[in-house]
């Protein structure tokens, strides 16, 4: 079986690296998207991935095919579509802290149709995120897999990366950002993000809350400080590792691909069955150590370390 199996946008961020001598803004179109960079990462961490979404018919979409084929990650369900490859424009402040605007485009053409049932039930774990849900054919079809996987029995990973400038307003992001909770077994979110699926900021609370709606491992990323975890109805804190920060692009996406890529190769039925608090806490700070390599360098999926990497950081 894959490990993984990502679905969901791709597309090309450009991200500010400096301004130029008369003050003007300068970017690098880096490869990105939220599931292409956890497919990428948890493949440079020695999973098998696999990606499914569309591009464009142009020089980014080529490009963005030849970055994960590069990484080892399977390109059999980048489909082309009829528009440009999608674009963000990631604008980076002193803190290394980002702010994100999109020109959507070929990713939101994904139909249900052209999602692979036999894909989807030959993956260990299937993982999406929020930005399919925004309006458009895409969130059908990230229902309908997320779906198919449930049912089926596969664990299902869900990043709902709330992205302002994509919805029409905060009341509707709220409500497709929890429709697919019964479908989660494994969430990973921004601490900002615990209120609008919860309506509260309290971590343990709101934890406790989506544990309550069948979401059987909540992780609530706190940038430097680490994460927080829920897991069988235990709650703790693991620690992050201190970095000195050139860009936070990817980070969450790194740490979650190497959550993922790290349960995939325990010797289980399931990556979650059986799974102890102290293989957890080893998992997580496996996890914290990729994250942080990535926040050591710029770009997305350029900055993602190796296994290698990680394992020398001690």
């Amino acid at each position: 079986m894959t490990d993984i199996t990502t679905i969901g946008e791709i597309l090309v961020d450009l991200t500010q690296t400096g301004v130029s001598g008369a003050g003007i803004p300068q970017f690098d179109a880096n490869p990105g998207g939220a599931p292409a960079n956890v497919a990428v990462a948890a493949s440079r961490l020695g999973a098998g991935t696999a990606f499914w979404g569309k591009a464009g018919k142009d020089g980014f979409g080529a490009y963005l095919r030849q970055v994960l084929e590069d990484s080892g990650v399977n390109c059999a369900g980048l489909l082309t579509g009829r528009q440009a490859t999608t674009m963000a424009i990631v604008s980076v402040d002193a803190a290394g802290e980002r702010d994100f605007r999109f020109v959507r485009g070929a990713d939101q053409e994904l139909t249900p149709e052209e999602v692979d049932e036999a894909a989807v039930l030959d993956s260990k774990i299937l993982h999406f995120g929020s930005v399919s849900l925004t309006p458009g054919l895409a969130r059908n079809a990230t229902i309908f897999a997320a779906r198919t996987a449930h049912k089926n029995g596969r664990v299902v990973s869900y990043d709902p990366n709330y992205r302002p400038a994509l919805w029409a307003s905060e009341a509707d992001a709220v409500e497709w950002m929890r429709i697919p909770l019964p479908m989660v077994d494994i969430i990973k979110l921004a601490e900002e993000e615990l209120p609008l699926l919860t309506g509260t900021s309290g971590l343990e609370e709101g934890s406790r809350l989506l544990e309550e709606q069948g979401v059987s491992l909540v992780l609530v990323t706190l940038g430097g400080s680490g994460v927080f975890c829920r897991w069988r109805g235990q709650a703790w804190r693991q620690p992050g590792v201190a970095v000195k920060v050139a860009d936070t692009n990817g980070a969450g996406d790194t740490f979650l691909g190497a959550v993922l890529s790290r349960l995939c190769r325990r010797e289980a039925e399931t990556p979650l069955k059986g799974l102890t608090r102290a293989e957890l806490e080893d998992i997580l700070s496996f996890a914290n150590r990729a994250a942080a390599i990535t926040c050591s360098r710029s770009g997305a999926i350029p900055a993602m370390p190796t296994l290698a990497e990680v394992e020398a950081m001690v």
